[in-house]
């Protein structure tokens, strides 16, 4: 991709929202939600604090994360549908449980 963003912001790719509900109906696309849940693709340098210091991101690319319903600006990029925002704007990442380890 040929996009860096500056200071604190993140690119988010959206993940596909489930077409069926747990009861098996199907969602036809103009019935559902955008997701508010993503995986980041690029991240900022960072902030600047008070004193001009950098502060790192919390984040990084490959993170998959919670973000609010309006959060970010729509854009497209090498024929991609992204989203940047703040991070800021991150709720939380996401992290993957571990698979449970059978005793032996």
């Amino acid at each position: 991709m040929g996009f860096r963003p500056l200071h604190d912001r993140v690119v988010v790719r959206r993940l596909e929202a489930n077409e069926k509900t747990a009861g098996g109906i199907i969602i036809p696309d103009t019935a559902k939600e955008k997701p508010a849940e993503g995986e980041v693709i690029a991240v900022g340098p960072g902030a600047r604090d008070d004193r001009g210091n950098l502060v790192a991101p919390e984040v990084k690319a490959g993170d998959r994360v919670l973000f609010g319903k309006w959060s970010g600006t729509e854009v497209k990029i090498d024929g991609q549908d992204l989203l940047i925002m703040k991070e800021s704007d991150i709720l939380g990442i996401v992290e993957q449980a571990e698979p449970a380890r059978k005793a032996a």
